[in-house]
C-alpha cells in the first residue's frame, strides 16, 4: 500500500499529498507551483532547482526528516561537477518524495519571477557621508627624519585637509608602501569617520587621483523581500536598485514561524542566518553588475530590518523575541565591519551601520520610516503604516509619537491565497467589478491594457494570466463588497443570491471566478471564502494596531494616513478604506510614501548626522505592545467586518455606497451587523 506524503512549497504556500516516489517537479506541476523546466525532467537544463528544508515546522504542522527525499543521484552529481550548484540545492526532476517535506522554489527557478517593487523614491538628501575621498601629496621618506608611511600620510591629511588622528588596520598598512610608490607619493585615501566623532579610519587607498568613485549599499531587509540601493557616496546618485525574495521564507512565512523554527531545531537560527547573508551577498553582486561598479569600491552599507531579521542577520538566536517581555539582545545602533556579517561581495574593509530598534517588536525598519517621514515634525496627526508581513505603525505629531507592530501575515503579499502569487508578470494587480452585471475587468503586471481592451490578449500571451498578487486580492475583495457579491460579514453569496454564474459552489461555501483559462490549459483564478477570511484576518490586525495607537492618544480620528512600503505604494486608498484596513479619513488625505524604510536607509547612508538624529528620536517614541493590550482583540473583532462592525466611516460614505446585503441564511448575526453611519 502506497503512503501519501505532504509536500509544501514556499513561497507560494501551496501544498498537497503525493505517493512516495513522486518527483518534486511532478508535484509542483500538479499543484500549479511556479517551477521552471525546459528539458522535460531529464536533468539537463537545471531550471528546476529547489531547496528542501529539514526539521520541525510548527507553522506547517510537519516534521521533515533527513530522508524526506530520495538520495542525491548521479545525474545531480554530474550537473554539479560540470556547472556548479549551491550546496543544499536539488534538481526537482531527480529528487523524489519519500516523506513529508517543505520545499523552497528559489527566484531563479521560477518562470514568473517576482517583480520586487522597491525602486528608490526620489528624495533630496543633504550629502554628508561617513566615508569620503581625500587626494593628498605625501612627503617622501627621509633618513634624516625617519617616519613611517602611515605617519606621513597622517601628516599630509592634517596639513592639506585638517583631518586629525587617522588610524588604519593591518590590511591597509600592507597596501600603503606599494600604492604610495606607484602613485609617486600622490594617493587618494578613503576615510571613514562616523557620527560619534571617533578617530577617522583609512579603509582604502589608491595610487594618484582616484576617479572611479566610491559607493555604498542601503539595504531594507524585510521578512518577505530584501531590497537594496547602490548609491554613489560622492553625489547621492542611485546607480542601481534591485531586490530578491528573502530565502528564510522556506523556514516560515511570518516572523513567529521563524522564531518557532529556531526553537524547534538546534541549528535553526544558524541556518536562517546563513541563508540571509548569502542572499544579501547575491544582491550586492547583482547591484554591482547592474551599476557597472567594482565590488571593491563598495565601502559602506546601512541596513534596516525588523527585530527578528536584526537578530538573525547578526547571528543572534531570536527565541527571546517570541515570548514576553520580547527582549532584544541590543536595541542600540551598531557600527561594525561588514566582514563580521560575512558580506563578502563588498570591499573587505567596508563598514556596516544598522539603525537602532525601537522595541522588541518594532525594529530598525520602523526607525528608518520615522527618519524618512518625520512624524515628530508633523503639525497634523499622521498615521504612517508600513504595510508588509509584519506591519509597522507610527502615529504622532510634534507633540508625541507612538509606535507598534501588527502581525498581518503574508496574505497581503499574495501568500495563503488560493490563486495568490508574488508580484510577477502575469499576476492580476488591478480589478474592477461592474456592480450591475457583476462582470470583472482586470490588469496584469507587464501589460498596460485592461482585460476588456483591444490588444490585451496579444500582450498577455507572453506572460499568461497566472494568478493574483497582493494589490490584486485587496482590490478584488473590496470590489466584491462594493458590487454586492460579498456581504459585510465577508460571506460570498451564491449564484442565485448575487445574480451571476461567476459565483460557484465550493464545498459548503462559494467562490467568485475572475478568470477561467482551463479550456486553454490555463488556471482557474477565483476568490474563495478562505481567501476572504485570510484578508479579513490581515486587515483586522492592521486596523486594530492603528486603533490601539489612537486609543493611547485618546483621539477618534487622524488627519492623514501615509501608506509606506513597496506594497503600500500599490494599494488603492479607496479599496483599502472599503476593506477597513485603515481609519476613515478623506481619500485625498491617504498618500503613498513608497519604500520609506529604504529611503530612511539611504538617508542614513548618505548623511551621517542623520544617524545621530534617529538614535535620539527612537528614545522619544513610545512603544505600544499589541500582544498584551486587551483592547487589541476587541478592535480586531470589530474590524473583521467589511469595513467595520461598529466604527462609522462617514468619509468613505461620501464616495462609496456599500450594498446592504446579507448572505447568512442560518439566522445568526455573528459578524453580520450593519455598518453605522
Amino acid at each position: 500500500m502506497t503512503t501519501d506524503h505532504l509536500v509544501i512549497f514556499t513561497p507560494s504556500g501551496k501544498r498537497g499529498r503525493f505517493p512516495a516516489g513522486t518527483p518534486v517537479l511532478h508535484a509542483a506541476r500538479q499543484l500549479g507551483v511556479d517551477l521552471d523546466s525546459v528539458c522535460g525532467g531529464r536533468g539537463i537544463c537545471s531550471k528546476c532547482q529547489i531547496t528542501p528544508s529539514y526539521g520541525e515546522f510548527p507553522k506547517h504542522g510537519v516534521t521533515v526528516e533527513a530522508t524526506a527525499l530520495t538520495e542525491w543521484n548521479s545525474v545531480e552529481e554530474r550537473y554539479k561537477s560540470k556547472r556548479g550548484m549551491i550546496d543544499g540545492r536539488r534538481l526537482g526532476c531527480q529528487a523524489k518524495v519519500t516523506g513529508d517535506v517543505v520545499i523552497d522554489v528559489p527566484p531563479e527557478s521560477q518562470v514568473h519571477r517576482q517583480v520586487v517593487r522597491k525602486a528608490a523614491t526620489l528624495r533630496a538628501i543633504t550629502m554628508d557621508p561617513a566615508t569620503r575621498l581625500y587626494f593628498i601629496e605625501v612627503r617622501q621618506p627621509d633618513m634624516e627624519e625617519p617616519t613611517g608611511d602611515l605617519e606621513r600620510i597622517a601628516e599630509a591629511l592634517r596639513e592639506q585637509w585638517q583631518v586629525e588622528a587617522v588610524r588604519a588596520d593591518v590590511s591597509v598598512l600592507a597596501k600603503l608602501q606599494p600604492v604610495l610608490r606607484k602613485g609617486q607619493w600622490q594617493i587618494t585615501v578613503a576615510l571613514f569617520q562616523d557620527h560619534r566623532g571617533d578617530s577617522p579610519r583609512i579603509v582604502e587607498v589608491w595610487p594618484g587621483l582616484h576617479e572611479a568613485g566610491l559607493y555604498g549599499l542601503a539595504i531594507d531587509l524585510g521578512s518577505t523581500t530584501i531590497a537594496a540601493h547602490l548609491c554613489d557616496l560622492t553625489n547621492g546618485e542611485v546607480k542601481a536598485s534591485s531586490g530578491v525574495m528573502n530565502p528564510q521564507i522556506r523556514f516560515g512565512e511570518d516572523l513567529m514561524s521563524r522564531v518557532s523554527y529556531a526553537m524547534m531545531n538546534p541549528n535553526g537560527a544558524a541556518e536562517m542566518t546563513k541563508a540571509v547573508r548569502l542572499a544579501i551577498n547575491g544582491l550586492a553582486q547583482t547591484l554591482a553588475t547592474e551599476g557597472n561598479v567594482e565590488p571593491d569600491l563598495i565601502l559602506e552599507t546601512v541596513i534596516v530590518c525588523n527585530p527578528v531579521m536584526h537578530h538573525l542577520l547578526l547571528g543572534i538566536d531570536p527565541v527571546e523575541l517570541g515570548q514576553a517581555p520580547f527582549a532584544l539582545a541590543t536595541s542600540s545602533s551598531l557600527s561594525l565591519n561588514a566582514s563580521e556579517l560575512e558580506l563578502t561581495e563588498l570591499n573587505p574593509r567596508a563598514r556596516a551601520y544598522i539603525l537602532p530598534c525601537i522595541a522588541g517588536h518594532v525594529g530598525a525598519d520602523a526607525a528608518a520610516v520615522a527618519l524618512s517621514e518625520e512624524p515628530n515634525k508633523s503639525k497634523d496627526l499622521a498615521l504612517i503604516v508600513d504595510v508588509g508581513t509584519n506591519a509597522e505603525i507610527l502615529l504622532g505629531n510634534v507633540e508625541k509619537v507612538l509606535a507598534c507592530s501588527s502581525p498581518t501575515g503574508p496574505a497581503f503579499e499574495g501568500a495563503q491565497i488560493s490563486s495568490g502569487q508574488r508580484a510577477a508578470p502575469g499576476a492580476i494587480e488591478r480589478i474592477e467589478i461592474d456592480p450591475v452585471t457583476k462582470e470583472p475587468r482586470f490588469r496584469i503586471i507587464g501589460v498596460d491594457a485592461w482585460s476588456d481592451e483591444a490588444g490585451f490578449a496579444e500582450h498577455a500571451g507572453a506572460t499568461g494570466i497566472s494568478g493574483i498578487c497582493g494589490s490584486g486580492i485587496i482590490e478584488a475583495v473590496a470590489e466584491m463588497r462594493m458590487a454586492g457579491i460579498v456581504d459585510a460579514s465577508g460571506l460570498i453569496g451564491s449564484a442565485d443570491q448575487v445574480g451571476t454564474a461567476r459565483c460557484i459552489p465550493e464545498g459548503r461555501t462559494h467562490a467568485y471566478v475572475i478568470f477561467d483559462g482551463r479550456s486553454d490549459g490555463g488556471p482557474l483564478i477565483s476568490v474563495t471564502q478562505g481567501d476572504i477570511r485570510a484578508i479579513q484576518l490581515a486587515k483586522s490586525a492592521l486596523y486594530a494596531g492603528a486603533r490601539l495607537l489612537m486609543d493611547e492618544l485618546k483621539v477618534e480620528k487622524v488627519d492623514r494616513v501615509v501608506l509606506a512600503g513597496a506594497f503600500g505604494a500599490h494599494i488603492s486608498p479607496k479599496h483599502a478604506m472599503v476593506l477597513g484596513m485603515i481609519p476613515d479619513v478623506p481619500l485625498e488625505k491617504v498618500t503613498s510614501a513608497g519604500n520609506a524604510a529604504g529611503t530612511g536607509a539611504r538617508i542614513a547612508l548618505l548623511n551621517r548626522s542623520s544617524r545621530g538624529e534617529i538614535e535620539a528620536i527612537v528614545h522619544q517614541i513610545k512603544k505600544v505592545e499589541t500582544a498584551i493590550e486587551p483592547r487589541f482583540q476587541e478592535h480586531f473583532v470589530n474590524a473583521s467586518a467589511i469595513p467595520n462592525s461598529v466604527e462609522p466611516f462617514p468619509e468613505l460614505a461620501k464616495v462609496v455606497t456599500l450594498p446592504d446585503v446579507s448572505f447568512n441564511t442560518k439566522g445568526d448575526r455573528e459578524g453580520g451587523r450593519r455598518r453605522r453611519g
